[in-house]
């Protein structure tokens, strides 16, 4: 009987405890990172960036909630929400409530398709099999039928209303300080929203800094920063592969991004030129997938100092 029997009981039992830590602990288990990014020009005094992403928030969340807002305590300089506020229709007031220390600082947003759309239920084995055929959101996929919209325009507006840059295609500068930063945004590459050529041309050379911001790190997007000139991208979305191996890493990036680069800090380099990049592996998940391992959620405080040389 225990030979027969031993080796599955134990590898349920390990499973079961496995999902239990991911679903029940590391899930509510927020972190704040820092890191510390040699990218402004000679001379200039260093700047304390927040970068938030993929909220995900759902009704009743309120250890998260209370979580970002605590993180005014900070006092960055400036805030970039880098999109996916949202699983959950109704959730506009507590995302709104939940940043409303935040948006007492100067910041800006992009949106993700999760802004745009409620999430549906999926098999996690489907992101395997995309992986494998080079299809990702509406990059290779049909469009979803019978999607939910959210109310997105009330998110928009609550953040418009707070001061809060919409870089939603489009450029725009904010002031921390007395220093000006100058930021170019894209709509989600993930749902083919991206409408670069609207914002190429690079830094106008007027803004003491500059930056871009997407939330989908899709290569095209990363390319096109990079190839006119900005010095770091913020992005989002990946969940940092967000059911990740101990020793190994991510399995998945959700978008053509290679996963060693599916969360945190590295570089970006088209046409002759290289960008650093920063992606968020964002505080939230999936209302259907409300699972992490190896990957807990997080809000990252980038401290921008110059560079070297």
């Amino acid at each position: 009987m225990r030979a027969r029997y031993g080796v599955p009981l134990g590898i349920t039992a390990v499973a079961a405890a496995g999902l239990l830590y991911s679903a029940g602990f590391e899930t509510r288990s927020f972190r704040l990172r820092r890191i510390t990014v040699p990218v402004l020009p000679r001379g200039m005094r260093p700047l304390r960036v927040l970068h938030v992403s993929d909220i995900h928030m759902v009704g009743g969340q309120r250890k998260k909630q209370r979580w970002l807002r605590s993180l005014a305590g900070l006092r960055p300089d400036f805030v970039i929400n880098t999109g996916d506020n949202l699983s959950d229709p109704e959730g506009v007031p507590e995302v709104l409530d939940a940043l409303g220390p935040l948006m007492e600082f100067p910041g800006a947003y992009v949106f993700g398709s999760n802004d745009y759309y409620g999430p549906t239920l999926r098999n996690p084995a489907r992101y395997l099999f995309e992986k494998a055929q080079g299809r990702y959101g509406l990059n290779g996929n049909p469009p979803a039928v019978g999607v939910v919209h959210n109310p997105w325009e009330n998110l928009r507006d609550g953040f418009d209303a707070a001061g809060w840059l919409n870089l939603t295609n489009t450029r725009g500068v904010l002031k921390a300080d007395g220093t000006t930063i100058e930021l170019t945004g894209v709509d989600d590459p993930h749902i083919k929203r991206d409408r670069y050529t609207q914002v190429a041309g690079g830094p106008s050379g007027t803004a003491d800094f500059s930056m871009g911001v997407v939330h989908a790190p899709y290569l095209r997007s990363l390319d096109s920063f990079t190839a006119d000139g900005y010095p770091l991208i913020l992005a989002g979305h990946t969940h940092g592969g967000q059911l990740c191996l101990p020793f190994y890493g991510a399995f998945v990036t959700n978008c053509d991004l290679d996963t060693d680069r599916v969360k945190g800090l590295s570089t970006h380099t088209a046409e002759g030129r290289t960008a650093r990049l920063h992606v968020s592996a964002g505080c939230g998940t999936s209302r259907y997938t409300p699972v992490r391992f190896a990957c807990p959620p997080e809000a990252t405080l980038l401290t921008l100092v110059p560079r070297e040389s």
